[in-house]
C-alpha cells in the first residue's frame, strides 16, 4: 500500500520496526518553601500584612507564621513550585525595600 507521496520505507512505514514505548518515570516537579528570616527592625503588623497580601492568609494563620518567625528565627509562609516560590520572595523583598524595611524573604528546597 503506498501513500501516494513517495516511498513508504523512507518514511519508516512497512519496515517491520516495532517501538518499545517508553518507560520514563514522570515525577512531580520540586517544590520550594518561601520563607521569612527574622530582623529586630520590621514591625510584626507589617510581617502580617506582607502574608496577608502575599501569601493569601487570613488574620490569625499570619499572626501564627509571625509569631514562629519571631521566636525560631524563620517562618515557611508556603510551598510551591520553583518559579512561584522566587517570584513571591522577589516580592515580597521589593516590597519591604520600597516600606524600607530590612525584612528578607528567601527560598529553599522543600524535602
Amino acid at each position: 500500500m503506498s501513500s501516494g507521496f513517495g516511498d513508504d520505507q523512507e518514511f519508516g512505514f512497512g519496515t517491520g520496526l516495532a517501538t518499545a514505548p517508553s518507560e520514563t518515570e514522570l515525577k512531580p516537579p520540586p517544590m520550594y518553601r518561601v520563607v521569612l528570616m527574622n530582623d529586630d527592625y520590621t514591625p510584626m503588623d507589617f510581617v502580617v500584612e506582607i502574608l496577608m497580601v502575599f501569601f493569601n492568609m487570613n488574620d490569625q494563620q499570619a499572626t501564627e507564621v509571625m509569631l514562629t518567625v519571631h521566636t525560631k528565627g524563620k517562618g515557611v509562609c508556603g510551598v510551591f513550585s520553583k518559579d512561584v516560590a522566587e517570584t513571591k520572595a522577589l516580592m515580597v523583598n521589593d516590597y519591604s525595600r520600597q516600606c524600607q524595611h530590612p525584612l528578607l524573604c528567601e527560598v529553599e528546597v522543600a524535602e
